[in-house]
């Protein structure tokens, strides 16, 4: 066991997100004590904040989604763009998806997404590197869950998204409102209610909506 695996065991507890309790993820159960865990980790080992240890609602609702229409993924080739815990990943290979991928620059999301894969018997390959620098786009599916929180990033995650989109690949994203959601290129396929924690929201459940990225 790596020692960003063991740091995440020390401080997590297995748990089951509210939109998709057939998924059973490494969380924290009090945002406090782990974020001040980590600050110190972070001092000696130059990490990022734990995102990996929160479920956020995009993520789950994209994941609730896959599970409910696995057709989605069955037998195709998938990404999931940015993927913090890894909810959508699994979710993906659960559904019966070819191969999965699960795309992170930070080590210790890496980590945990492969914890969380284990935990939940199925393959999620690690993709460590920038995919936004990538010139070619070898999946069917790519999804993408709160990727809107600052403008250049949204802006340039939203342009690699509508690229792949216009390269053959299927792209769908989950956002509940954030600032920078684009106003354009968007197509709403559902929406959904997903409960959530005051500690990471401003309210206890936001509505979530689920979109398809046109070229």
């Amino acid at each position: 066991m790596t020692k960003q695996q063991a740091f995440i065991r020390a401080h997590t507890l297995p748990a089951f997100p509210p939109a998709c309790r057939e998924i059973e993820l490494y969380l924290a159960s009090e945002i406090t004590p782990l974020w001040h865990a980590t600050e110190e980790f972070l001092a000696r080992n130059n990490l990022p904040p734990p995102y990996w240890a929160f479920p956020w609602v995009g993520g789950q609702a994209l994941a609730r989604h896959i599970l409910d229409n696995p057709q989605l993924v069955a037998g195709k080739r998938v990404l999931d763009f940015a993927a913090g815990c890894g909810i959508v990943a699994i979710a993906a290979a659960k559904a019966g998806a070819a191969m999965v991928e699960a795309a992170e620059i930070d080590d210790m999301a890496i980590a945990a997404i492969a914890l969380n894969a284990s935990a939940n018997g199925v393959s999620v390959g690690l993709c460590a590197e920038n995919v936004l620098e990538k010139a070619d786009c070898p999946w069917d599916v790519i999804f993408a869950g709160d990727v809107c929180y600052e403008k250049p990033m949204a802006e340039k995650v939203f342009a690699w998204m509508r690229s792949c989109s216009r390269n053959g690949a299927k792209v769908m994203m989950a956002d509940p409102g954030r600032a920078y959601l684009p106003t354009t290129g968007l197509m709403r396929l559902a929406e959904m209610t997903v409960a959530c924690s005051l500690e990471l929201e401003d309210r206890e459940s936001r509505e979530v909506g689920i979109y398809q990225i046109v070229g």
